[in-house]
């Protein structure tokens, strides 16, 4: 089924984010009506969504359209179990609490720490010592953690993939000269989706180390994703595939 309605996330004043001024530009030349929404009302459920329509906006949006249409949430994914070898370094779970008592006692180093699953409850950092955990104030010491050594990137890219296919390569930090090694990429690309544990699109994050080499810095659902460099008509067909996907798990269960 294609799309016949589209709804885009805009707050309706100032200007609009480049990600969906890209998509509606695109659903324009597609015929596609456009129709804007604002936060509350996709978490209050006063959208007539369906199968089909599309919907594109930030990952608070997009989990607030999948609950009004009863499709399960995709749980968050970072760091995929057959990508763990192109880490390059040493990544685990652990709870905030363990990591601070860890911290305080010093028996853990620096370390990259942020939430396994609520994404908004602290940004990702890097803390050196248990004084650095007075930044996180309430949040429950509970919480599970991604751990990470700390490395020196020297340079960021965003790879867009959309059924096994890599659409656009995209540098977003750091030293641009320095390039990506495409044969790592293709590899980690091609693992992922003979794995079975690609959604249909998504992004994974690349990083040069200070040694040269080229490692994963973390994979991205296509469900609501940032746009760098990526062409508008790229940007649209990935968020669009994947929120099919979706769609057909809710009214196409295999």
């Amino acid at each position: 089924m294609q799309f016949t309605t589209a709804f885009v996330q805009y707050a309706g004043s100032g200007p609009m984010r480049h990600e969906e001024s890209m998509l509606v530009e695109v659903l324009g030349r597609l015929d596609i009506p456009v129709r804007h929404y604002s936060l509350n009302r996709v978490r209050r459920g006063q959208l007539p969504l369906g199968p089909g329509t599309f919907i594109a906006g930030d990952v608070d949006a997009m989990h607030g359209a999948m609950r009004q249409l009863r499709i399960p949430i995709p749980a968050p994914d970072d760091y995929p179990e057959v990508l763990r070898p192109y880490l390059r370094r040493r990544v685990w779970t652990s709870t905030l609490g363990e990591v601070e008592r860890g911290m305080d006692s010093g028996s853990l180093p620096p370390l990259f720490v942020k939430p396994a699953y609520r994404r908004k409850s602290f940004p990702g950092t890097v803390c050196y010592s248990d004084r650095d955990f007075a930044a996180f104030g309430h949040v429950s010491r509970r919480q599970p953690v991604h751990c990470s050594e700390v490395v020196s990137w020297v340079s960021e890219y965003r790879v867009y993939v959309s059924r096994g296919r890599i659409l656009a390569v995209d540098h977003y930090a750091g030293d641009r000269t320095r390039r990506l090694d495409r044969g790592t990429v293709e590899s980690a690309v091609t693992a992922h989706h003979r794995a079975g544990t690609a959604p249909s699109a998504y992004a994974l994050d690349f990083g040069i180390l200070a040694d040269g080499s080229t490692a994963l810095i973390e994979a991205n659902d296509g469900f609501a994703l940032g746009a760098y460099d990526i062409t508008p008509d790229l940007y649209t067909e990935l968020l669009m595939r994947r929120w099919r996907e979706l769609l057909d798990r809710r009214w196409n269960p295999a």
